[in-house]
């Protein structure tokens, strides 16, 4: 039996579940497309983060420790990509939503994973906290793999239901917009967050 399960579960929880650029995408793609057009938005963050935590548990963490400025140079880019992505929201009229109809692509949300910084000080916070290296290393990187897909399929769906049912309290354009201004701003704070 895995001793530190309950903990993993809790901190996947927390990690998962609060917000972040991840989880605002998500919701503002289901807010604006719909349930079914946010699935490959969803997918990729699955993929992506399940991918990121197995690459992190095969030594990955080994280089983030040797050179430290390649953590710095990704936290750069996941930050840019970010304000990028809260312009794009913020900008977005809402004739535009309704007639291009493109919502976050699986790609999109697949390769983020590698470059935002809520999930790699996740990742390296989880590997390092609840992987023993010395004994058990495959049983724990199995364990802390499955936890966190599960996480970030309930994490993800959560945050696109949200979204999706909030449409129907948006009676009028301006709430709407109101909505994806809020949203563009969630993942501005996010950015500062990363850097306080």
């Amino acid at each position: 039996m895995y001793p530190q399960l309950t903990a993993l579960i809790l901190f996947g929880i927390v990690t998962g579940f609060s917000p972040g650029p991840n989880n605002i995408m998500t919701s503002y793609c289901a807010f604006n497309y719909g349930f079914r057009k946010t699935i490959p938005t969803m997918l990729g963050v699955i993929t992506g983060w399940t991918v990121l935590i197995v690459i992190l548990e095969a030594g990955s963490i080994v280089m983030f420790q040797k050179f430290n400025d390649l953590q710095f140079i990704v936290k750069i880019f996941g930050s840019v990509y970010l304000l990028y992505m809260a312009y794009k929201i913020f900008i977005t009229k809402i004739d535009s939503i309704n007639s291009v109809m493109k919502p976050v692509t699986f790609l999109s949300t697949f390769f983020f994973q590698f470059i935002n910084p809520k999930s790699i000080v996740v990742g390296l916070i989880t590997v390092s906290t609840f992987i023993d290296a010395q004994n058990n290393y495959l049983r724990d990187c199995i364990v802390v793999t499955i936890v966190f897909f599960f996480m970030a399929v309930g994490s993800q769906l959560t945050w696109c239901l949200m979204g999706k049912y909030l449409k129907k309290f948006a009676s009028s354009q301006k709430f709407t917009q109101n909505f994806n201004y809020t949203m563009s701003f969630l993942l501005i704070v996010c950015v500062i967050m990363f850097y306080v």
